[in-house]
């Protein structure tokens, strides 16, 4: 579930979490040539100038040292430019600005080990421009690659494949709300919990696709925060709405009308997510976001409107952590050497929450933790979400041409 600060479900268009202001840094690089800081917009009068244009890129780089060093970036053409620091035999991304407008000077700072660098610059609406080579020596070894870029056509692949799987999960989530509907008009309150949590599950399982989604996640999914009325306005509907009626003992005759909108607009979602496409920057973005926002929403119940069955969405939500890492593991195992590291922290958080589902069924609250198991629960999931952070940068989309 990937959700505003204030509870609200995310919407289509909403901004991106970006890992950097002013420069864009490739968190990943391992061995010496590697940027790992946040950058300030500003830069010291003798640091190199390098020129950004549409007619020559990359100039200006008249000392090569190795070492920790900033290079400032001058935009000298009337366009905007993406600009890349790059080993120009293979295309690995040492180093990057993004959004370079036009007159403008950003800063880059590397650590730069011994080896082969160009520049590369990618102005708007016109192709990519390599810079001269320039050969470092005299300091480290460079002792692991920087991160190759991910283009668009590398991702068809794994987009393929995660359409797929959410069309799948649509299909059975269109399955699961007609039961729970079912059991709703049947008029067992039981039965009807019990199929709630089963379909809520489901769609908590489809984590990157939300802004593929549209308005139904919000219909879907949304929950009271920022509504006029709060849990009692009419705007208030599905899973959560009908959540807070299951657990508080409101009339299931009343609740018929709820779980059926909830069916309808399910199919309604299947039918137009046919024509829709998951937007690859997504997927990368996503691996790390439906951590984060379980981390600051199910752990700490703020989504609960009665079922209690928080980290039983938080397990679903690493459930599809999983499945949008499975897609994206092609490109990841080259690309991130802690890709194993994320593997064993899936592992332990898996583990941590399990242990939070009772022989009987039942979920554990996140209050019914002792105050260990909490802060492990707690930690286990931050460090998971800590080493998803990079993945959104390594797989977006880059031109290279």
């Amino acid at each position: 579930m990937v959700r505003s600060s204030d509870g609200r479900v995310r919407v289509p268009g909403s901004v991106r979490a970006r890992w950097i202001a002013g420069a864009v840094v490739l968190l990943l690089a391992a061995g010496a040539a590697t940027v790992v800081a946040f950058l300030p917009d500003s830069a010291a009068a003798g640091d190199p100038e390098i020129a950004v244009s549409r007619s020559a890129c990359g100039t200006g780089w008249a000392d090569p040292k190795p070492g920790p060093q900033t290079f400032r970036l001058h935009n000298t053409g009337s366009v905007t430019a993406e600009v890349d620091l790059i080993d120009p035999a293979t295309g690995v991304i040492y180093g990057e600005v993004e959004g370079l407008g036009a007159a403008t000077t950003r800063p880059l700072q590397v650590n730069l080990g011994n080896g082969s660098y160009a520049f590369r610059c990618l102005p708007e609406d016109a192709a990519a421009i390599v810079g001269p080579a320039v050969q470092v020596t005299g300091g480290a070894e460079r002792t692991g690659p920087g991160v190759a870029p991910v283009t668009h056509d590398d991702l068809l692949g794994p987009l393929k494949a995660y359409q797929q799987h959410v069309t799948t999960g649509l299909a059975e989530l269109v399955a699961n709300t007609g039961a729970l509907k079912t059991t709703v008009h049947g008029g067992d309150r039981a039965a009807s919990q019990a199929a709630w949590l089963t379909a809520h599950l489901t769609y908590e399982r489809l984590g990157a696709a939300y802004d593929a989604f549209g308005d139904s996640d919000g219909a879907l999914n949304g929950t009271a925060d920022g509504l006029p009325g709060g849990a009692a306005d009419p705007g208030f509907t599905g899973f959560h709405r009908l959540e807070q009626g299951l657990w508080h003992g409101e009339d299931l005759g009343a609740l018929a009308a709820v779980a059926d909108q909830l069916d309808t607009d399910a199919r309604a979602l299947q039918t137009s997510f046919a024509t829709s496409q998951v937007d690859g920057n997504d997927l990368g973005l996503r691996a790390h976001e439906i951590m984060e926002n379980t981390l600051q929403f199910e752990l700490t119940a703020r989504t609960d409107y009665g079922s209690g069955t928080n980290l039983a969405t938080a397990r679903a939500n690493l459930d599809g952590t999983r499945a949008v890492l499975d897609v994206l593991r092609p490109l990841l195992a080259p690309r991130y050497p802690d890709l194993s590291k994320v593997d064993s922290w899936l592992n332990r958080t898996q583990s941590a929450l399990d242990a939070a589902h009772r022989p009987d069924g039942t979920w554990r609250r996140p209050a019914d933790l002792s105050r260990p198991e909490r802060q492990k629960l707690n930690a286990d999931v931050s460090e998971l979400t800590e080493l998803l952070a990079p993945i959104a940068a390594i797989a977006e989309p880059r031109r290279t041409s």
